[in-house]
């Protein structure tokens, strides 16, 4: 969680020491963003190895980024009252380990658990490492150029996790997408320990442990009936739980938020139409992409018959798209506001998921390859805008909270679109598995249509500077 209550460092950085501290925390981003997708490219083999079907293999994805999505905000708040280099630190360490035990599992329900702690460790690297980058960096100017870096690095992070799979699986097996991540752990420790100094808030927020358990109910609750719902029947007794189960822990958040002085989640928040269609905006952005990497992955290895190495190669134009146009987003942010960059995104997005709603077994690889490049472009543009659109017009002591919310978003946006996409898919054979993903495509196309209606809140709510 990003927080303006920033400590000042005992004693100035020099700016090559800031620079410095950027770099090993983009590092550890990087590494959040990539190990959010890399594991993406690698399920038909990891099923094939550990004898696991489509729902087993959506917990696997699903396990880590619901988690993540749930801790976000109070690993803000701890770090903000232990130590933000303590905290993260001891995120590296659990990240690290947990991905031995993912290397390591000999079944699927242990491959799970050690993704849902990894996932505990993520929590605790993207919002204090960006909170340390703040912190470290006074300047409003050189603040926003270490920021825009940041919003760079972690759109190619997450574009270069199926790529990175692809060709780690062609050469060492799945089992190498987890070991990959200790050495880069361990330097992320040694640098981290050297580099990076300790901060802490002025004042910490307290921590809002019954708003925590209710908001990872309601997340764990909602995903489970969406992988579970194809095969239990959605009008099952089980679904109907679910559903009431859902309604009663989201309705038991809303009460306990309201009721605190400190929320975990700012409710009042949600009363801005610009920041509540940015939010919104968010978890389409990633369910769109996540979606995507999904679809890709299964229509290409099953129905195609394609390698892990070539179907992580088909996502390279996704790559270059996003890689491109997110610090072109971020410099159009700057001069003009956030509607154009989102109105680019909406359109490349929609016109992408469209390209594929008739996708068949045959379809033309060069029009499967600009479809990905076209969402990829979307997913580059949509990121800075969504942020400003976010935090845009707050106050300062507000803006930190709301920057956490929307990366909370996407992280729901990711863990929906998998079980979503899973879900459409599930039972279906490779002949028909294309057929069965039109929809799919179809919820990408109308993604990008809602962030046109992001854009238009954007403009209207003042945040746009033009």
């Amino acid at each position: 969680m990003l927080t303006t209550s920033l400590a000042a460092p005992p004693f100035p950085l020099s700016a090559r020491r800031r620079w410095t501290v950027l770099s090993v925390c983009a590092l550890s981003m990087f590494l959040v963003g990539v190990d959010t997708t890399i594991v993406n490219v690698g399920l038909p083999e990891i099923g094939r190895g550990l004898d696991v079907g489509t729902r087993g293999l959506e917990w696997v994805v699903n396990a880590y980024t619901v988690v993540l999505a749930s801790l976000l905000i109070v690993s803000g708040a701890l770090a903000d009252r232990f130590g933000r280099r303590r905290v993260f630190q001891c995120g590296l360490l659990v990240f690290g380990l947990a991905s031995v035990a993912c290397a390591l599992a000999p079944s699927p329900g242990l491959l799970v658990a050690a993704r849902a702690v990894q996932g505990a460790g993520a929590s605790m690297l993207s919002p204090v490492a960006l909170a340390i980058v703040v912190n470290a960096m006074p300047a409003p100017r050189e603040r926003a150029r270490a920021i825009g870096v940041w919003a760079s690095v972690f759109g190619l992070s997450m574009a270069a996790g199926p790529v990175t799979g692809g060709a780690l699986i062609a050469a060492f097996g799945w089992r190498s997408v987890f070991w990959i991540n200790v050495p880069v752990v361990v330097a992320a420790l040694v640098l981290v320990a050297v580099f990076v100094p300790e901060s802490r808030a002025q004042r910490a927020r307290r921590l809002d442990l019954p708003g925590q358990v209710l908001l990872t109910a309601v997340l764990l609750l909602l995903v489970g009936v969406l992988i579970e719902g194809p095969r239990i029947g959605w009008a099952s007794p089980v679904a109907l739980a679910g559903y009431a189960l859902i309604t009663v822990a989201t309705a038991g958040f809303v009460l306990v938020e309201l009721r605190r002085g400190e929320p975990l989640v700012d409710l009042g928040l949600f009363r801005r139409p610009p920041f509540a269609t940015a939010v919104l905006g968010a978890v389409a952005v990633f369910v769109a992409l996540n979606v995507t990497l999904l679809l890709n992955t299964l229509y290409l290895q099953h129905t195609r018959g394609w390698t892990p190495l070539a179907t992580g190669a088909a996502t390279l134009p996704m790559a270059l798209g996003a890689t491109v146009c997110a610090p072109w987003s971020g410099a159009m942010v700057g001069r003009l506001g956030p509607r154009r960059p989102l109105i680019l995104a909406g359109a490349f997005t929609a016109v992408g998921g469209m390209c594929l709603t008739n996708l068949g077994q045959e379809t033309s690889v060069p029009l499967i390859l600009v479809a990905y490049l076209l969402i990829g472009v979307g997913f580059g543009f949509a990121n800075a805008p969504l942020t400003n659109t976010a935090v845009g017009g707050l106050p300062s002591s507000r803006a930190g909270v709301a920057g956490a919310i929307t990366s909370t978003a996407r992280q729901v946006g990711a863990a929906v679109g998998i079980a979503v996409a899973g879900g459409l898919v599930a039972g279906a054979d490779p002949a028909g598995l294309a057929v069965a993903s039109r929809p799919g495509w179809l919820l990408v196309a109308a993604c990008g249509l809602f962030l046109l209606v992001v854009a238009r809140a954007s403009r209207s709510g003042g945040v746009d500077t033009r």
